[in-house]
């Protein structure tokens, strides 16, 4: 099966053996990749149950739940790796999804639209509305997201919450991107430690 480009990085970046919570997992491509590759201990919460009853029926270890309370149910330091691909823009409070993540792993992974991607900012300037892109492929009122965040916010946030990034991987189209990431990444994924 082949990962989004986010999940990919993700996926080749956990070490075999580990143990992965993977929050927001959906239909479960991470987990089973993750579960299939790299013989991982890998468990999943996602909030809606058609997705849970997918994963499920995939024999992966997922339980419906809201992250955003949810969480707080978790030990610390429970999992060696947290993963939130792609759902961090539709947390309540973000600020306070990252402690969740980082106490409940001894690493987190992060992925997110870059709301600051040149498409995205042309579309607004001369289109003057929220754009409809690849990355963000629905029109505002249908949206899951709560929270626009860019690369600089990112970086900005992990530096106040006193999180070490580790690694870092920009995308678009599809492919990797290096320099200027903060208007040439459609997609986001930050690897982070406390």
């Amino acid at each position: 099966m082949n990962l989004r480009p986010d999940l990919a990085a993700i996926a080749e970046a956990i070490a075999p053996g580990a143990r992965v919570l993977d929050i927001g997992c959906g239909d479960g491509a991470l987990l089973a990749n993750l579960r299939d590759a790299k013989q991982v201990d890998a468990r999943g919460m996602e909030i809606d149950g058609d997705c849970v009853e997918r994963c499920v029926a995939q024999g992966l270890s997922v339980v419906q739940g809201d992250a955003n309370r949810d969480l707080a149910d978790y030990p610390d330091k429970g999992f060696d790796y947290t993963v939130l691909s792609q759902t961090l823009q539709t947390a309540t409070r973000p600020d306070h999804m990252l402690d969740q993540l980082l106490r409940v792993g001894r690493q987190a992974f992060v992925s997110f639209p870059n709301f600051a991607h040149w498409r995205t900012r042309s579309a607004l300037m001369f289109g003057g509305k929220m754009p409809v892109t690849r990355a963000i492929p629905v029109s505002w009122y249908e949206t899951p997201n709560i929270h626009h965040v860019t690369v600089k916010d990112f970086r900005e946030l992990a530096r106040e919450k006193g999180a070490t990034i580790e690694r870092e991987w920009f995308f678009a189209g599809g492919k990797p991107v290096s320099g200027s990431t903060n208007w040439r990444a459609e997609f986001a994924v930050f690897q982070l430690s406390r």
